[in-house]
């Protein structure tokens, strides 16, 4: 069950208005996996919380299953990955009612599994292509994966099961293992398959597809969230209004991920700031100029 939404933040911050305090430096702890969507968006909201609001902010880098106990123990204030409903629903229906979710960060994000666009589309399309045994020897049974403990590996395990691909393996690594696996199959354009989500700057990098998923072992579109322990909203409203407020389009997230990967990630977050001071004013302050809360026309 989410428990918050902006809206109640938002009822919440009007109600609190008339007794708010002088803004003091507050300690804002950030839990965080190397995932390059979820690195953008927590140093983005770093910067700006640091260099617009004066708070102190320690990141915390963990796997997703401690990231979701620490904020709902109290030892992480706030996460700025939480796919919701089906990627990390496990997750959730574990801690759910020991946390707070803020909002929504980004929407229309998706998981799936994904291959060069080299590889014929007549031959691997869908998912269900991959039971054929010379595409599976092409393959040498095997799909590329991530961490151990995400959702997404999770999720592809199940769809082993759901096509019956008994003879292949899902090699899980890293985020970084999975790219750079990819890198090396696309320099010598063999075929791949590995498991893959929007955002991400490997759509920016290469030419890559979704294959097709019809029993949609793997999902349909989600939500990213902003997640909190219970009480932050309380001790630190102006952080938590500011993450409640912040929204990314799909499109500008996955521009600035893959300039963080030609640059660096603070880099791309000074560069992101710069080009949407309106944004960023609103998310700071809540305030609408007249072309709308993002500085675009509504």
């Amino acid at each position: 069950m989410v428990k918050f939404s902006k809206t109640t933040l938002v009822a919440a911050a009007a109600a609190a208005s008339m007794a708010a305090t002088p803004a003091m430096a507050q300690d804002v702890r950030i839990g965080w996996t190397a995932w390059s969507d979820a690195e953008f968006v927590t140093k983005l909201a770093e910067n700006i919380l640091k260099n617009e609001m004066d708070q102190d902010v320690e990141l915390i880098q963990t796997d997703i299953a401690p990231q979701y106990q620490g904020v709902a123990q109290g030892d992480i204030d706030v996460m700025l990955m939480a796919w919701l409903p089906g990627t990390h629903g496990d997750y959730w229906d574990n801690v759910g009612p020991d946390v707070v979710s803020l909002g929504i960060l980004y929407d229309s994000a998706r998981l799936g599994w994904v291959v060069p666009e080299y590889v014929p589309e007549d031959e691997l399309g869908s998912i269900a292509d991959l039971s054929d045994d010379e595409i599976r020897d092409r393959l040498d049974g095997t799909i590329v994966g991530i961490d151990p403990g995400a959702g997404l590996t999770r999720l592809s395990e199940e769809a082993l099961e759901t096509y019956g691909l008994d003879d292949y393996q899902l090699q899980t690594s890293s985020g970084a293992g999975m790219t750079a696996a990819l890198e090396r199959a696309i320099r010598n354009e063999e075929w791949i398959v590995a498991t893959g989500w929007s955002p991400h700057w490997k759509f920016g990098r290469w030419d890559l597809r979704y294959l097709e998923d019809p029993e949609g072992a793997l999902g349909e579109f989600e939500r990213v969230h902003a997640v909190a322990r219970e009480g932050f909203y309380e001790e630190n409203l102006e952080a938590a209004m500011m993450l409640a407020r912040m929204y990314i389009p799909l499109e500008d997230l996955e521009e600035a991920m893959f300039e963080a990967q030609e640059n660096t990630y603070e880099d791309a977050v000074q560069s992101y700031i710069d080009a949407n001071p309106e944004r960023v004013n609103y998310w700071v302050t809540g305030e609408i100029n007249e072309n709308g809360a993002n500085g675009e026309d509504m």
